[in-house]
């Protein structure tokens, strides 16, 4: 009897230690896009709408980090873009999607280096990827666009590593929704909101 129950209280232990049976890992509840297409301000206020996604900052990528400043980037020469940085759940709204939206209502991809009244290399079109897979899916997207002539003009965006994004001043942040009777947004930005509810009301956000 003393046996039996040592050999029980052996077999207990052991298992104890066995290591546990590996499982596949849970998809990533959030990913990140980096996108750029002239004043945060609009871009930031279109993702911001979307279903899926958990925030968007307003900040700028492409330079340095002693450069990441409203009044020095405004001076077109520091290599940053205007950027928005999208956390987004790729369970509810995925990668491609995001693309759609940039390139029907976010943004003009086929203005040089400006959208709209505003100017410099601070407002150009450009994807920042952050991983290989995100730079397939845009050179992808961007060849079915061209492919099937959605646009009259050739599309010009960048697509570009990220090497590091910086939000932006507090006071950027979330502006349309803290200004909407600003006269830029009420002019450039909350047309697009419209345009993106006409476009997209399955992937809007019903009332934020």
């Amino acid at each position: 009897m003393k046996n039996r129950l040592a050999a029980v209280l052996l077999a207990f232990a052991v298992l104890a230690f066995v290591a546990p049976v590996a499982q596949a890992a849970a998809p990533p509840s959030e990913q990140t896009a980096v996108l750029a297409g002239g004043c945060f301000w609009g871009m930031e206020a279109v993702f911001e709408n979307l279903r899926g996604v958990k925030r968007a900052v307003a900040g700028y990528a492409g330079g340095s980090k002693e450069s990441a400043h409203y009044e020095i980037v405004s001076s077109g020469t520091t290599g940053h873009a205007e950027s928005v940085q999208i956390t987004y759940d790729p369970s509810v709204i995925s990668y491609r999607e995001l693309l759609n939206v940039y390139f029907t209502v976010a943004h003009d991809p086929t203005e040089l280096n400006r959208q709209g009244p505003d100017e410099g290399t601070q407002y150009r079109s450009a994807i920042f990827y952050s991983s290989d897979e995100q730079k397939q899916v845009a050179q992808t997207y961007i060849r079915e666009l061209t492919q099937q002539k959605k646009f009259r003009n050739p599309i010009v965006t960048q697509v570009v590593p990220l090497h590091a994004f910086y939000a932006a001043e507090d006071y950027h942040q979330h502006f349309v929704q803290h200004n909407p009777y600003n006269p830029y947004v009420a002019t450039f930005d909350l047309p697009k909101l419209a345009e993106l509810r006409s476009k997209f009301p399955q992937l809007v956000v019903s009332a934020r």
